[in-house]
C-alpha cells in the first residue's frame, strides 16, 4: 500500500519518492480491517479539525493581540521558487496592455494568467482532499470517503478546499532551532516530544485544543537561496510527535519546510507517514512553505493566526497569506 501522493503523475524528490513507493506509510503499523471513521463530526463531515474553531476560539486569539503588529507567513510566487518534482508556476501577462484602449486617452488594462498546481505550490495549504491511503483497491481519505466515489477529474466532489472555512485561531510557534541555539536544524533532525516540551517550557507557553501549530526550523533561510537543499531532507517532527501533537486536538501543523514533517523521517521505509496520520486519519490540516523568520527573530510564541482558504471548488489545497497577529 501507498499514499496517493505516489500515485503516476506526482514528481517528488528522488529521496522522498523512493521512500514512498518503498513503503505502506503507517498502514504497515496497523490491521487490513483497521478503520478510523466516521469522524468525531458525524459521518458526512468534510471539515475536521477545522470544527474545533469555536467563537470560544477566535476570542481567545482575539485576546492575544496586544501590539496589533501584522506578520505575513506566507511566501511570493514566483518563477524559480522551490518546487516538489516537475510541479510547475508560471504567471504571464497576456499582450501589454492586454486590451488597450478603443479611444486615444480611454483606459487600458492588464491581466494574468497563471498555471500551476495552484494548491500545492509555493505556501500551501494542505486539504483533507491532498492525501489519502490504499486499500481494498481504492484509495481511502479522510472521513472513509473513497476516491472512486468523489475523485473527477474536474475536481473533488467532497473535501474539496471550500468546505474548510476561515481559520481564525490561536497560533503558537515552537522555535526548535532557538531551543537547540542554531540558526538551523541539521538535515533529517528529527524533532521529537522531548524538544517540543523543552521548548514550550523555554518559550513560557503550551499548547491547547483548537491551536494551530508552527515549527521553526530554521530551514526557511535557503529559500531561493539554495532551492536545490531546501527541496531535499528537511528536519521537522517525526510520526511520534505529530501523533503527541494530534492528542491535543490541535487544528494545524505549520513548517518552514516543504513538508514540514522530517524527511525521511524516524523510518526511511514510513514516507510520508506524518500526512497520513494528520490529514487522513484526524482531519487536521497541513500548512507548507510559511516564511516564521519574522515570528523567531521577534520570539512571538503565541498570537492570532488568521488564514482564509481561497474557495477553490474541489481543490486538493490553496495558496495564500496567512498572517500572525500579536
Amino acid at each position: 500500500m501507498k499514499t496517493s501522493f505516489g500515485q503516476p503523475g506526482c514528481r517528488l524528490p528522488a529521496l522522498f519518492l523512493a521512500a514512498l513507493i518503498a513503503a505502506p506509510i503507517a498502514m504497515a503499523q496497523t490491521p487490513g480491517d483497521d478503520v478510523w471513521w466516521p469522524s468525531e463530526w458525524g459521518p458526512d463531515d468534510e471539515r475536521g479539525a477545522a470544527n474545533r474553531i469555536t467563537p470560544a476560539k477566535v476570542l481567545e486569539a482575539v485576546s492575544l493581540i496586544e501590539a496589533g503588529r501584522i506578520y505575513e507567513l506566507g511566501r511570493v510566487y514566483e518563477a524559480g521558487m522551490p518546487l516538489v518534482g516537475n510541479r510547475h508556476y508560471s504567471l504571464t501577462i497576456p499582450g501589454l496592455p492586454t486590451s488597450a484602449a478603443a479611444v486615444e486617452g480611454g483606459t487600458v488594462f492588464n491581466d494574468e494568467m497563471v498555471s500551476a498546481e495552484i494548491g500545492q505550490v509555493g505556501t500551501q495549504f494542505d486539504g483533507l482532499g491532498h492525501i489519502g491511503v490504499e486499500r481494498d483497491g481504492d484509495h481511502i481519505f479522510y472521513n472513509g470517503f473513497r476516491l472512486s466515489e468523489f475523485g473527477t477529474a474536474y475536481g473533488l466532489e467532497r473535501l474539496g478546499i471550500e468546505n474548510v472555512g476561515v481559520l481564525f485561531t490561536r497560533g503558537v510557534l515552537i522555535d526548535v532551532a532557538r531551543y537547540k541555539g542554531v540558526d538551523m536544524l541539521d538535515a533529517s533532525y528529527v524533532i521529537t516530544v522531548e524538544d517540543i516540551e523543552a521548548t514550550l517550557e523555554m518559550q513560557g507557553v503550551s499548547i491547547n485544543e483548537g491551536d494551530a501549530v508552527l515549527f521553526h526550523t530554521g530551514w526557511g533561510q535557503l529559500w531561493m537561496v539554495d532551492n536545490e537543499t531546501y527541496g531535499g531532507t528537511p528536519p521537522g517532527p517525526g510520526i511520534t510527535a505529530i501523533r503527541w501533537l494530534t492528542d491535543r486536538r490541535i487544528v494545524m501543523t505549520g513548517g518552514d519546510t516543504y513538508p514540514v514533517e522530517a524527511v525521511p523521517g524516524e523510518n526511511p521505509e514510513d514516507g510520508i507517514a506524518g500526512h497520513e496520520w494528520l490529514l487522513v486519519r484526524n482531519g487536521i490540516y497541513n500548512f507548507e512553505n510559511l516564511d516564521l523568520s519574522e515570528l523567531a527573530a521577534d520570539g512571538v510564541y503565541e498570537f492570532a493566526f488568521i488564514f482564509a482558504p481561497l474557495k477553490l471548488k474541489g481543490a486538493t489545497g490553496s495558496p495564500g497569506n496567512p498572517i500572525a497577529v500579536r
